[in-house]
């Protein structure tokens, strides 16, 4: 994959940079022979007058005399056929350099092009066809190759200008070249030229570079497989026809051979390469993994490099859209590797690790490994950067749960009954989000799933209290309407209402209540069919039977007023304010009703500051809509509920109530929950 990124650049350079200084290092290492010493003084004396070129380039007068007596003197040295050679060495190659590391620089890349550079590459390319292919010739090569390479770099145009020069056919013929730096060289700069470029890959095909290419990635030579893994992989993208022939010409093995190679590059490329191999259009994905490819990408995300962890991953990505591949990667060890990658800090890393656990879900013999390896937990909490990843996860959540039923579901609550606690805590953590319906009341009652969830909020963890609470407020949501008090039961009174018009009406009235001094004129009739504590006070044996005005000592105007509308209407609006009163009278009239309506108007104004004394308000009227109002709001807000100095004791006092809303609950059919 060709990047286009500063350090690729100063790669390069210093690519150039530390060649130049071998070679230079490496002229002073000629071998024993006659006249040693006299080669080794000239060569010395040829970069003396060679570096005086490159020093004096400039108007002034003593600059200019040095360069003409350097020029005089490499001249009469020119006149000896037997040191041209070296002459060559120094200033071609020299040359060739020096355009190489000028083109590093976006900004040089065309001026030199313009300046008509292209066309003496090419020539320099041609010089492996003379006869006399020595040191100083092979360098120059790889020199003009090199050039090439940095000049077309991230430049589509200048590209396109290589090929339209020729170079091309040249270089491919470079690849088979008895130099191991040559051929490297001519490697890169084919690498550089297919990229992102269909004409040059058409060409660099017909050139019939493939078989040598594929060679080349059997090479012990780092550098050189390296090279040609690069070239292959720049061929093949977006270019399927290329990867048929690719794969016609033997590439697959060889390539999966790199994912074991020393060199990270290599493994980087190969992996990558592997990825492409295996991409929707192409039917090769089973012969990658029975191939012997999935155990050296699964040890590859064990790498600190997270260039390499992102290419296997991508590889893997591709090859898990394979229903027979599936169970492969798992089995070799991959979902743990995998799910770890889905905490990193690179977004396309992320992004392939979770691509791969999408594809790994959809075979059922991976579902339990997931999930017992925490892998719901994983992907439920998981902070994703980009959006498409998130997009990724949620499918794997969906598709997670259309598999939890028959046996995988048997197979979660057998380990459920026989693994380590912790292994049981994750099933019934994902259980709680995944099932169905019908399966809640055997997973959490019968298999006792609800003991495992109701322990972890027990204090200790708070990692563990935050996964049980918002579990078992999933729960909750599934089994019981959003509002608690549209769960109450109804009133099994028969209501009979007056109407608005008779509240507080004396028109045919019966008792009259005396609230703060004031009359209240009622019916009986209405009061009687109201509730059982009306019925007891006028049917009854009760005083006020047969009293024309009832005195009521211990309720405010404003809320009798209240309770007398509703058992006139069968509806009231409730204040924030006046609620908690109004069901205080509710209660003490046994008016159900009222009481639900007083309790949902509570529940609106529950906080973390007061839910302890919303409880006890629940505790003290018996109000059981209040009452699980109150549990489910500590079970949602149960991170900021935990940082009160008091939310332990509540919890512990609580726990029963907890667990029998959920028994009740988990108790009902299926269609009225």
């Amino acid at each position: 994959m060709d990047r286009p990124t500063i350090s690729t650049r100063k790669s390069l350079k210093r690519k150039l940079e530390q060649d130049f200084e071998q070679e230079n290092r490496g002229r002073h290492k000629i071998p024993a022979a006659e006249g040693f010493e006299t080669h080794q003084k000239l060569t010395h004396h040829i970069h003396s007058l060679v570096d005086i070129l490159n020093t004096t380039f400039s108007s002034l007068e003593s600059d200019r005399a040095a360069a003409k007596r350097a020029t005089s003197v490499l001249s009469q040295i020119a006149k000896n056929e037997e040191v041209v050679d070296t002459i060559v060495d120094c200033v071609e190659k020299g040359s060739a350099y020096v355009l190489g590391l000028l083109a590093v620089k976006p900004e040089h890349q065309q001026l030199i092009v313009d300046a008509g550079a292209l066309t003496h590459l090419v020539e320099l390319l041609k010089r492996h066809k003379s006869a006399d292919n020595s040191r100083a010739v092979n360098g120059v090569v790889r020199r003009a190759a090199d050039a090439i390479t940095n000049l077309a770099h991230e430049n589509s145009g200048i590209k396109t200008r290589v090929r339209i020069e020729g170079a091309i056919p040249f270089l491919v013929e470079l690849l088979e070249h008895a130099d191991n730096k040559v051929q490297r060289a001519a490697a890169g700069a084919l690498r550089t030229l297919a990229f992102k470029n269909d004409d040059n890959k058409k060409q660099i095909v017909e050139c019939n570079a493939l078989p040598t290419l594929v060679i080349m990635l059997r090479s012990e030579d780092t550098a050189i497989h390296y090279e040609a893994v690069g070239v292959i992989g720049n061929l093949v993208h977006s270019s399927p026809h290329i990867k048929k022939e690719v794969l016609l010409a033997g590439a697959l093995q060889p390539v999966i051979g790199l994912l074991s190679s020393s060199c990270s590059e290599s493994q980087r490329e190969a992996a990558l390469l592997l990825g492409q191999f295996a991409a929707a259009d192409s039917d090769c994905k089973v012969h990658i993994v029975q191939r012997g490819a999935v155990k050296p990408l699964i040890d590859m995300l064990d790498s600190s490099d997270v260039q390499l962890k992102e290419m296997s991953a991508f590889a893997l990505g591709r090859l898990a859209q394979e229903t027979h591949n599936q169970a492969g990667i798992a089995h070799n060890g991959g979902i743990v590797p995998l799910l770890s990658l889905l905490d990193s800090k690179s977004g396309p890393l992320q992004h392939n690790a979770a691509f791969t656990l999408y594809g790994l879900v959809d075979n059922e013999d991976n579902v339990a490994d997931l999930i017992t390896a925490g892998g719901f937990q994983k992907l439920q909490d998981g902070e994703f950067i980009v959006q498409q990843t998130k997009d990724c996860v949620a499918k794997t959540m969906k598709r997670l749960e259309e598999k939890i039923h028959g046996r995988v579901l048997n197979h979660l609550l057998y380990l459920m009954r026989v693994s380590e606690r912790n292994v049981q805590r994750r099933i019934a953590l994902a259980l709680a989000h995944l099932c169905t319906p019908d399966d809640r009341k055997v997973i959490f009652l019968d298999k006792n799933g609800l003991d495992l969830l109701l322990g972890l909020l027990e204090p200790g963890s708070l990692k563990q209290q935050h996964e049980g609470s918002v579990a078992l407020y999933k729960l909750a949501t599934k089994v019981t309407p959003v509002s608690p008090v549209d769960a109450a039961p109804l009133s099994p009174t028969p209501q009979v209402y007056l109407g608005e018009q008779y509240v507080n009406n004396p028109t045919l009235s019966d008792v009259t209540f005396l609230v703060e001094g004031k009359r209240f004129y009622a019916h009986r009739i209405c009061l009687l069919a109201s509730s059982d504590a009306f019925r007891a006070m006028f049917d009854g044996g009760y005083r006020e039977r047969n009293a024309k005005d009832v005195e009521i000592p211990n309720i405010r105007w404003e809320v009798f007023e209240l309770m007398m509308r509703f058992i006139y209407t069968g509806s009231v609006e409730v204040d924030v304010d006046i609620a908690q009163d109004l069901l205080r009278a509710a209660d003490q009239y046994l008016l159900d009703g009222l009481k639900r309506l007083c309790e949902c108007t509570i529940a609106q104004d529950i906080s973390v500051e007061n839910v302890s004394l919303m409880y006890e308000l629940s505790e003290g009227f018996n109000a059981m809509s209040l009452r699980e109002a109150c549990i489910l709001f500590i079970l949602e807000q149960f991170d900021k509920f935990c940082t009160k100095p008091w939310s332990s004791c509540l919890i512990q006092r609580i726990m029963p109530e907890i667990r029998n809303y959920f028994e009740k609950a988990l108790s009902k059919p299926a269609n009225l929950s």
